[in-house]
């Protein structure tokens, strides 16, 4: 089969859209589980921490895992944990019931991104591993505009407990069809011989010859750092744009949300051109013949320079023009993301890619578990002023900043290509 890698990278958007899909129905369903379990907002927030903190502790936990067994292996493991977690949601009736199924799926959940981008950085060459990244990291997008249409399906035609029934199964019709394809390129039976050569003659030998790098010696790595940095410092901003848009629109341009939103829907679906855009802008610039490491930081860089746009917003009266910066802004961020995704695939052996990629998401969720405080406190304090607007203002600017901030760091700590091995640690 020609180009055998790019269903590869299908079945990880795939497996990446399902993930989102699990994250996002308690949301969708928070009304009626509210209703039928008598929910105060503070025991539907205690259920969300739970995933949180579970989240972040997995993903450490998870990309180490699947760097010991392997990729195949290791991602069969985080979709059956967390497809049985989103079907137990069906059979608790507790707040602690669900407290108990979302940290399970949050661990299984973890399992996603560290698999997926150990499987781009085994089966792409480094031209192409931008573009790979940015495809399947789309799938975040994909998930949460399929959920928007499936949920509300299944719920008018049966009820809310089919609903986690129905797509706690998608992980498993994907599951199976994922342990009949795949396999490492060099021991793969439908690639050809053409398609091996281009994928083993792209790859960087000097870095995918490296020995793995033990767990501990990679926290003294200032490439782990640079990662982590990426991670940390920009992730809570995109939570920030998908749990608080929606209520900025509603105090500020007086959206009604309880009917579907088309600006929500315009600003959220740029997301995914975003993803796919900015992976494909750094592997343009590497097949035009830039160096892997300038062309990821280069684009990092106008992403940064680029997203100060979003402080533009405080002077919009209209909301179609905010949409529009909005929605630039957040395809903005998943560009970044693809790209600091990348850089990990790029940085380290093929056989710590995992690992990295763990511990840089579980900084981006300790992140976003930090920033919604400073949220939380500001708005609070300029709605008690009075203007609850002038609050999401100094926000908006604070991420404008972030980048510029992050990008910095990152280049600082990456000035040189090759970091060191574990022996020389």
């Amino acid at each position: 089969m020609k180009n055998y890698r790019w269903f590869i990278v299908t079945m990880l958007l795939i497996a990446t859209s399902i993930n989102y899909i699990d994250r996002q129905v308690i949301g969708l369903l928070k009304p009626i589980l509210e209703k039928q379990f008598s929910w105060s907002e503070t025991d539907f927030a205690r259920i969300v921490m739970a995933f949180s903190a579970a989240y972040a502790t997995g993903l450490l936990l998870m990309g180490r895992l699947i760097d010991r067994v392997g990729t195949k292996k290791g991602y069969s493991i985080a979709v059956i944990i967390w497809s049985v977690a989103g079907m137990m949601h069906a059979v608790v009736r507790s707040v602690a019931g669900f407290a108990v199924v979302r940290m399970i799926l949050g661990i299984g959940e973890a399992g996603n991104f560290p698999a997926a981008m150990k499987a781009v950085s085994e089966w792409f060459p480094k031209k192409e591993k931008g573009l790979a990244t940015g495809i399947l990291n789309a799938g975040s997008s994909v998930g949460v505009v399929a959920a928007l249409v499936i949920v509300p399906w299944i719920l008018s035609s049966y009820g809310w407990q089919e609903v986690f029934w129905i797509t706690g199964v998608l992980g498993f019709v994907w599951l199976g069809v994922w342990w009949l394809v795949y396999e490492l390129p060099s021991r793969h039976q439908r690639i050809t011989a053409e398609e091996l050569a281009l994928i083993e003659e792209g790859q960087d030998h000097a870095m995918q010859a490296a020995p793995a790098i033990k767990w501990s010696a990679l926290f003294r790595m200032p490439h782990t750092w640079a990662v982590v940095t990426g991670k940390f410092l920009i992730d809570p901003i995109y939570w920030f744009f998908l749990f608080w848009l929606p209520s900025y629109f509603a105090s500020t341009f007086g959206l009604d949300l309880k009917k579907p939103s088309l600006p929500l829907m315009v600003i959220y679906a740029a997301t995914t051109i975003g993803s796919v855009g900015g992976g494909y802008l750094s592997s343009w610039l590497i097949k035009k013949g830039w160096p892997v490491l300038k062309a990821r930081k280069s684009v990092l860089l106008a992403l940064a320079i680029l997203e100060f746009s979003v402080i533009l917003v405080q002077f919009v009266t209209d909301v179609w023009v905010a949409v529009g910066l909005l929605s630039f802004a957040v395809a903005l961020h998943q560009a970044w993301a693809t790209n600091v995704f990348t850089l990990a695939a790029d940085l380290f052996p093929k056989e710590s890619v995992s690992s990295v990629v763990g511990i840089a998401g579980m900084s981006g969720a300790i992140g976003g578990i930090l920033f919604p405080m400073l949220i939380g406190y500001l708005l609070d304090m300029y709605k008690a002023q009075g203007d609850l607007q002038g609050g999401y203002y100094v926000i908006f600017t604070l991420c404008g900043f972030t980048y510029s901030v992050a990008w910095l760091i990152i280049h600082l700590l990456t000035r040189t290509r090759v970091p060191k091995t574990a022996q020389q640690l």
